[in-house]
């Protein structure tokens, strides 16, 4: 017990990516690792969306974190809310549950959802970070096509058809196209008094253009794709309100019900109490090697992570892959510190990134070649079910998918929790006008 209280303790705070790939590396390290993570489980993040559109369930894109470290025996997983880092000290103090100290620290908390201050939007337009959060959408949307289907107003029943998503990122792109599709083949032939063929799904985004981060071609072919789904797209569409019954976006009111938000990324709570320097996100500017400035035994790894890539030309995107490096990266550099070997810095392989846009279509920006299609759709679903953590997600994923691509039919569309708006919206006025293609007008977020 005591050799074992001596060995070196590596505390890492997250159960995603970059905290499993680094537990993962130090499996075989003379130190004792200890995980902690507020959910009992990992969650492959990136396929959310498919969640929140009743395309898969949650069970087929978790895994609880202690099954998949069960053999790895110099590892403690900890279900637990760390409330406050003292670098100075050493130790991390648990919510109700005193503290724990370290010898190195990783922080791999990720990021949380952004309302740019207007916090009040949450209830009604939930983002996607985690399960509760995809259930939440999925709920809203699929109650959003049952109570059209006995309503006897057309004015609320149109309402109640237009589905709202803002932000035009990957995870906005990828969720307005699934809605999509979910009202044009899964849901076309199971009502008898409305036709969800006929519901109008809109993809507001505040910038020029969608997926931001592509080259334009790509972003061109996404919105090309996205409306032939149906898909409203509409860019310089910030929005500076959302009401129960509506979004007002640059001086146009939109009747909705149902609202996704997509649009921005924080930096948790957490993160401010290293007393690191922080981005405009609140995410922390680190080293080289990932650590923070002045503590080398503090690292902080993937999406709460500000890193510089001079080679990538600008800072690492928050996504899988820049955290999965990250995590095995900082393993040996854990490692090399306790050979006292010096410590390498991290230099990110860009791998390229992958978007999906609908049945059998994405993008795909890989080194120098930008394509679209089935061949990228194939390729971002290759990659995908490859990520998975646990061969029975892949292969019950991969099987969904085959069945979905072949029947058109979704087998998650169960209408499970509480989460329900009332129907009492409030809907336009003459002094708010209505229109379902508003035009490109660019309005600062109020």
């Amino acid at each position: 017990m005591a050799d074992r209280q001596q060995t070196p303790h590596v505390v890492i705070i997250g159960g995603g990516f970059a905290g499993l790939y680094l537990a993962r590396g130090l499996a075989r390290a003379p130190v004792r690792v200890t995980i902690i993570d507020r959910k009992n489980h990992h969650l492959f993040q990136p396929m959310l969306y498919q969640v929140a559109s009743a395309a898969l369930n949650p069970s087929e894109i978790a895994v609880p974190i202690r099954s998949v470290l069960r053999n790895q025996r110099n590892a403690d997983v900890l279900m637990g809310v760390v409330s406050r880092i003292d670098v100075e000290g050493k130790q991390i103090e648990l919510e109700g549950d005193g503290s724990i100290s370290y010898d190195y620290l990783v922080v791999a908390t990720g990021i949380e959802t952004s309302y740019y201050g207007k916090d009040r939007w949450e209830p009604l337009a939930p983002g996607l970070k985690d399960i509760e959060d995809a259930l939440s959408v999925r709920e809203r949307v699929l109650r959003a096509f049952e109570e059209a289907e006995r309503e006897k107003d057309p004015v609320r029943r149109h309402a109640l058809l237009t589905f709202v998503v803002v932000g035009g990122g990957p995870t906005g792109v990828e969720m307005a196209g699934a809605i999509a599709e979910l009202r044009r083949y899964a849901l076309a032939r199971d009502f008898r008094h409305i036709d969800p063929r006929e519901a109008t799904v809109m993809l507001l985004e505040g910038g020029p253009k969608i997926l931001p981060s592509y080259p334009d071609d790509l972003s061109a072919t996404a919105k090309h794709e996205l409306r032939g789904l149906g898909v409203e797209v509409r860019t310089e569409m910030l929005v500076n309100d959302i009401q129960p019954g509506y979004v007002k976006a640059a001086g146009w009111t939109i009747p909705t019900n149902t609202v996704v938000w997509a649009a921005g990324m924080k930096g948790t709570s957490l993160l401010a109490t290293l007393g690191a320097p922080l981005d405009r996100m609140g995410r922390v500017i680190v080293e080289k090697d990932c650590s923070v400035p002045g503590h080398p035994e503090v690292f902080v790894l993937g999406d709460a992570a500000h890193f510089e890539d001079e080679k990538f030309g600008d800072v690492l995107p928050p996504i899988a892959q820049p955290a999965i490096q990250q995590g095995k990266h900082t393993a040996k550099n854990i490692v090399a510190d306790l050979k006292q070997k010096p410590r390498k810095p991290f230099v990110y392989f860009d791998k390229g990134q992958l978007a999906v846009i609908g049945r059998g279509q994405a993008v795909a920006d890989i080194w120098k070649f930008h394509f679209g299609g089935f061949l990228a759709w194939m390729i971002w679903a290759v990659v995908h079910i490859a990520f998975l953590v646990g061969h029975r997600n892949r292969v019950i994923v991969m099987l969904q998918w085959w069945w979905a691509y072949t029947t058109f039919h979704r087998g998650a569309r169960l209408i499970t929790g509480r989460d329900h708006i009332p129907s009492g919206m409030t809907f336009p006025t003459p002094d708010r006008p209505v229109t379902a293609t508003p035009p490109p007008q660019r309005v600062s977020v109020a």
